[in-house]
């Protein structure tokens, strides 16, 4: 007798567990059957939901307190409750990447939970700065709309606490949120120029470069530097171009091209043939920067640059890019050819 009476107790013991113990909206909440026997399961979860399974999961859709009852055998002695908490779902925003450096895209993707399609309205902001500050985080497209689930940003300096906010407004509710990122410095290569404001660097990534820094080490030499080149085992001085090239005042030699400065700047084959003008505004100073295959130039509105042309009669399509506004420009050295 004592020996049955241990096997029923035992066989009516009924329980279960779920995971996680805080769930929120919209997340998967597993049920863990701990009953000692039993061949029916009957789940209900609390908000109209049922199941048969012995170890269900289930997707609450909305915050709230659910009371889920577990029956084995259909036997309501045999039964086993408890309530669930599950939590409001908040908006928030994601990257799929984890480390972040400065001056390459990434896009952060808004994560809204939406069951019953409401209109969702979003809108994201950067950190606002003086006139006189590079902005921390710029936009991938300036001209893109900022009311959309994802956006493309890039950070123009190494920071600890770089901010992107993101306003939700659904169902007429509105969610602030801000991350802030660490951002990484990166190695790369710059453009060096003499203004009369001093000597000034710009690293280049690409097609963006970050906000010119003074220069105090020298790095910038005092020697001409597009009078004389030794290319090909060659050396050219300016003065024995005079011939080829008249009104010559400054060059550089780049994949049998000559880039050089007379009424403008212009390019043409090393032998003088096929001569195109490039800019007609007065040229003051001009490097070719060997890495990114560029050439960069002044004239009285800042400084340049555009890609080496091509091998067809030195025609080129590519619109010059502004890399900054400095005026009276006097040198320019990419650091690649001053070590």
């Amino acid at each position: 007798m004592i020996c049955c009476a241990l096997m029923a107790c035992k066989r009516n013991s009924v329980e279960f567990t779920y995971s996680p113990t805080a769930p929120k909206a919209g997340q998967t909440v597993s049920f863990a059957n701990l009953s000692a026997s039993g061949e029916d399961w009957s789940w209900s979860f609390g908000d109209g939901a049922t199941s048969a399974s012995k170890a269900p999961t289930h997707v609450y859709k909305q915050p709230g307190t659910y009371h889920v009852t577990l029956t084995v055998d259909n036997n309501k002695s045999w039964r086993a409750a408890h309530d669930i908490t599950v939590y409001d779902t908040v908006p928030s925003f994601s990257c799929k990447d984890s480390v972040f450096v400065i001056f390459k895209n990434y896009t952060f993707v808004a994560n809204v939970y939406n069951p019953y399609n409401y209109k969702i309205q979003y809108l994201w902001s950067l950190p606002v700065s003086g006139p006189d500050v590079e902005p921390a985080v710029k936009p991938a497209d300036p001209d893109a709309s900022w009311e959309k689930a994802s956006m493309s940003f890039y950070f123009t300096a190494p920071d600890d606490e770089a901010a992107i906010a993101l306003r939700v407004i659904i169902n007429g509710d509105t969610v602030n949120i801000e991350r802030k990122f660490k951002v990484l410095d990166r190695k790369a290569h710059a453009i060096l120029f003499r203004a009369p404001a001093g000597d000034f660097s710009q690293r280049i990534f690409g097609d963006r470069a970050e906000r010119y820094i003074p220069l105090t080490d020298g790095t910038l030499l005092d020697k001409e530097q597009d009078s004389v080149q030794t290319y090909n085992d060659s050396t050219f001085v300016l003065k024995n171009l005079t011939a080829n090239f008249p009104g010559i005042t400054g060059f550089r030699i780049a994949n049998r091209k000559i880039y050089y400065r007379a009424d403008g700047l212009w390019v043409a084959n090393i032998d003088g043939a096929n001569k195109v003008q490039i800019d007609p505004s007065e040229c003051a100073a001009m490097t070719l920067d060997t890495i990114d295959s560029r050439i960069y130039w002044a004239n009285g509105n800042g400084v340049w640059y555009m890609p080496f042309v091509g091998a067809d009669n030195n025609k080129f399509v590519t619109v010059p890019a502004q890399l900054n506004s400095f005026t009276d420009v006097t040198k320019i050295a990419a650091d690649a050819e001053l070590k």
